[in-house]
């Protein structure tokens, strides 16, 4: 049952002969007892409920229980008299010999390769050394597998074949499965906490006729029936905003697929997901709280602690974060006090007397939002949020009372990143406007062309939205925290690639 051919031939070579070998055994399957891929199988039980089921089975015990379970075939010793079974939920050990196993069933034996699947019926026992087993009565073939699986006790050595072949690496790989799973859970504790938190969940459209709602570069399409240009969805924030202008519900939110069609790093990758929320008659403070019992309910779920490891890091989600305004953050890492520079110009020469250098026609704010990225980012370890950003970058925030340069956001940052964006958001329709045209014209002047304003969102608008607090978070990024992931590449279950070399 081996596949491991002679080391003298090179992989190539190796991996035709191990195919070969496999289409062989297939063929003798299908002579001996026809249909080697059956449409159904029907077990008893799952590995993980044997193990709890008989979990104070004493050693060296044998019962007259007969179950059938089914799984892939990860290792097999003496010419398979032992078999380590895995389904979705853990391992059973299989034990074939002519005491126990009618010879039809051992038959089969020498055609069973690692990587198939099979179905096993046989009795309980319990071995000497207190391993569960199934003394196996019946084998059925389930899947003949026609490529060997990679060497579990190594896995997936080639970082790139482990996103390529995803499949593979949680097959050989017990961190990559219980980091998936740990995902999956992530995300139904988001959905869970924000519905029990009196959040209504609804869908809004992927395909967009116009793009908004962040700044970035779209995937474009197009309709063929419609004969229009569309755009995959940036952000669902205007379409989640007319929804809070209907009166639906006063607490909207969405877990949505986003699709950004720029870099791709440890931290970005193309398709990525996000929870946007709004609460109406809320704003930005009410949203920290909000975002602070998300992470440590997730924390909770996942750890049974808000104190998360996370590299050489513990990272606590225990709340309250710490709140810094950006002036002050980048005051306390530099000596800049931003609020006593009055002017673009002493912005841009106080921003150069210290030694950055920022774009020639940069504003106050993008002075400041360039120092704070710049020196004060990359300290955020802990969980933190950074609020009073300017206005110049946050076109959809309400103004800071008494200084209209700053606006009522935050960005929270954990491990120096940025895992949570929210607004206390803009609901003057004329002061909307104002922006939207603005930030139009900024992205027309980038070289943005097909970037068109919303007129159907600035009609919602029109009609009257309610004061709100809204936020978005990365889930990728919050995953890669909670599970302890260098790469977003890691959580995201096939993350986009490139191109496969010849």
């Amino acid at each position: 049952m081996s596949d491991k051919p002679a080391e003298t031939k090179t992989e190539t070579a190796l991996s035709s002969d191990v195919t070969e070998v496999r289409a062989q055994k297939l063929a003798r399957l299908r002579e001996t007892i026809g249909d080697v891929y059956p449409a159904h199988f029907h077990r008893s039980h799952t590995g993980a409920e044997l193990a709890e089921k008989y979990a104070d089975l004493a050693p060296d015990t044998e019962t007259e229980d007969r179950v059938t379970v089914a799984g892939r075939v990860y290792s097999a010793r003496n010419s398979g008299m032992f078999i380590d079974l895995h389904d979705a939920s853990g391992k059973i050990q299989i034990f074939s010999h002519k005491d126990t196993t009618p010879e039809e069933a051992r038959a089969l034996l020498p055609m069973i390769d690692l990587g198939d699947i099979i179905g096993v019926t046989g009795l309980v026992r319990r071995t000497k050394r207190g391993e569960l087993t199934i003394n196996a009565q019946e084998i059925t073939m389930l899947t003949k597998a026609l490529l060997p699986m990679p060497e579990k006790w190594h896995g997936l050595s080639d970082i790139e074949l482990r996103y390529r072949k995803r499949h593979l690496d949680i097959m050989t790989n017990e961190d990559s499965k219980l980091r998936f799973r740990q995902r999956s859970r992530i995300i139904s504790g988001v959905r869970r906490f924000m519905e029990e938190d009196g959040f209504m969940e609804v869908e809004t459209p992927m395909l967009h006729s116009v793009y908004g709602g962040a700044t970035a570069e779209p995937f474009k399409t197009h309709h063929n029936t419609l004969k229009l240009d569309m755009y995959l969805r940036i952000a669902p924030e205007l379409f989640l905003k007319r929804t809070l202008v209907s009166g639906l519900t006063d607490k909207v939110f969405e877990i949505n697929r986003n699709f950004r069609n720029e870099g791709v790093s440890t931290r970005h990758n193309p398709e990525f997901t996000m929870m946007e929320c709004y609460w109406a008659y809320a704003d930005y403070e009410d949203i920290m709280d909000l975002v602070e019992r998300l992470f440590a309910s997730l924390a909770q779920t996942i750890h049974g602690s808000t104190d998360v490891a996370y590299g050489e890091q513990t990272l606590s989600f225990k709340g309250p974060f710490r709140r810094v305004p950006m002036p002050d953050a980048v005051k306390e890492a530099t000596g800049i006090d931003f609020l006593a520079i009055k002017t673009d110009a002493e912005a841009r020469a106080a921003a150069k007397a210290a030694g950055f250098e920022v774009e020639k026609d940069a504003t106050w704010g993008e002075c400041l939002a360039f120092i704070f990225e710049e020196k004060v980012e990359g300290t955020l370890i802990q969980p933190s949020h950074v609020t009073h950003f300017p206005k110049d970058i946050s076109p959809f925030a309400k103004e800071v009372p008494g200084e209209p340069r700053l606006v009522e956001r935050f960005e929270t940052y954990c491990n120096a990143w940025e895992i949570g964006n929210a607004f206390s958001e803009l609901n003057d329709p004329e002061e909307q406007r104002r922006r939207m045209v603005e930030q139009l014209e900024q992205a027309h002047a980038r070289g943005e062309k097909e970037k068109q304003l919303d007129d159907e969102f600035l009609d919602a608008i029109d009609q009257g939205m309610p004061p709100a607090g809204g936020l978005g978070i990365g889930i990728d990024r919050l995953i890669m925290l909670l599970t302890n992931a260098p790469s977003i590449r890691d959580v995201i279950l096939f993350p986009a690639r490139r191109a496969k070399a010849d």
